[in-house]
């Protein structure tokens, strides 16, 4: 077996493994005290659906809930959409994962949006996050199969100005994740995990601003993403098998200053925070395992994360075992800028930060696009500053279409 499939199957297995719910004594073993600064990240199903699928936020640090609107703004802010200044667009986004890895694992990410003739604009992506080529063996190592894990999601959405300045918008969106192919794991019978979630969200922008002589355009925007019930990938285990999908809290604001006929430069901030449970301490005895009291592991700090969807997602600004102090680690930031001249050509950078003992994921990120005609093309590149990152030394790509221009094209050949 080569290091491409024994590398795909311990990923597949320890996704599974955690789907059952036995990560109570690694928990526990990281979190010995709520007072002390311990690694205590938080873990949901389908991760994939918070990876930045586009390179033009990928290139800013991943922002994007009120930077301008773009065919990709379902996953940031599905109400963007109402501000389209085309009538449609579609784009293409191409990511590389582990890259310095394996060959063979990477999300795929299809959008677009078509603006009707009221208020409202309809969207829809798809997104597909391929695990490579998995060989699996039995204890003694004979194969017994080939599969390809494999994660998708399915949006619809639709976003209507409710004025001017103000948007608001939805998506509905349907998650499947197949990551063994219904193989025995430890005994049991796995299934694929399946979700419905919805995505909440507004807008605010206001153009026209004045800084001294330059012309402005500010915006808030608000999306909370992946509203949805829990996955199970087995039935062993009841209702404490199945995992939180990644509900998340994203909140930001943006600022683009027109600095002449050519030139603007746009200015973003992100905030972002997962509604769903942080792992509780737990006492644990002499030898160091978990200490139970009627079948129950017995909770130190925090509360207990076997909870209903919208206990989780309400409790979570309250139940970190290392209260209001650990909360507030529990917030990611991102910072980024795009630089355009004459709408041709763009730079951007970005910064990312994620504390410590929530996953350190620290990074710069650098990007740049071009639009011709038709056709804009984006690039995207990640820096890590701290532990290794699956993007990193990783190229990414998103190729938009502009069916306006296209039509313009036409027009001008038929006159």
């Amino acid at each position: 077996m080569n290091y491409m499939n024994r590398y795909g199957i311990c990923a597949v297995a320890t996704l599974v493994l955690f789907s059952f719910g036995n990560t109570v004594q690694a928990q526990s073993t990281q979190n010995q005290r709520a007072d002390e600064v311990q690694l205590n990240t938080i873990t949901t199903a389908v991760p994939f659906l918070l990876i930045t699928p586009d390179s033009r936020a990928g290139g800013m640090g991943d922002v994007g809930v009120a930077s301008s609107t773009d065919v990709n703004s379902i996953h940031w802010n599905p109400s963007k959409l109402a501000f389209a200044d085309k009538k449609m667009g579609i784009g293409v986004s191409y990511t590389p994962w582990l890259r310095a890895l394996v060959p063979d694992i990477n999300l795929a990410y299809l959008s677009g949006y078509y603006k009707t003739k009221k208020r409202g604009t309809i969207g829809a992506s798809l997104r597909y996050f391929s695990l490579g080529d998995i060989t699996f063996t039995d204890n003694n190592g004979n194969t017994i199969g080939q599969f390809r894990p494999n994660e998708f999601a399915v949006d619809v959405a639709y976003a209507i100005k409710l004025s001017d300045n103000f948007s608001a918008g939805g998506a509905v969106r349907f998650v499947n994740s197949n990551l063994t192919g219904g193989a025995l794991v430890e005994g049991s019978q796995t299934k694929a995990g399946r979700s419905i979630a919805v995505d909440v969200s507004a807008l605010y922008k206001k153009d026209k601003i004045k800084l001294q002589d330059k012309k402005a355009t500010a915006a808030v925007g608000l999306n909370i993403s992946n509203i949805g019930n829990k996955m199970s990938y087995s039935d062993r285990g009841g209702a404490n098998s199945a995992n939180f999908i990644p509900i998340n809290l994203r909140l930001g604001g943006s600022l683009t200053v027109l600095l002449d006929d050519y030139n603007s430069i746009a200015i973003m901030a992100d905030v972002n925070k997962l509604l769903v449970p942080t792992p509780p301490t737990y006492e644990l005895d002499t030898n160091g395992a978990v200490v139970y009291k009627g079948g129950q592991p017995v909770i130190l700090a925090g509360k207990d994360p076997n909870r209903g969807v919208a206990e989780g997602m309400f409790g979570s600004f309250n139940d970190a075992p290392g209260g209001s102090k650990e909360e507030l680690r529990e917030i990611n930031y991102s910072l980024g800028m795009e630089y355009w001249y004459n709408k041709l050509f763009a730079v951007r950078v970005g910064y990312f930060y994620e504390h410590p003992t929530k996953g350190n994921r620290q990074y710069f990120t650098l990007g740049a696009g071009v639009k011709y005609n038709v056709f804009g093309l984006d690039f995207a590149y990640l820096i890590p500053t701290q532990q290794r990152n699956p993007l990193e030394n990783t190229l990414r790509f998103t190729l938009t279409f502009d069916f306006d221009a296209f039509k313009a094209q036409n027009d001008e050949k038929t006159e």
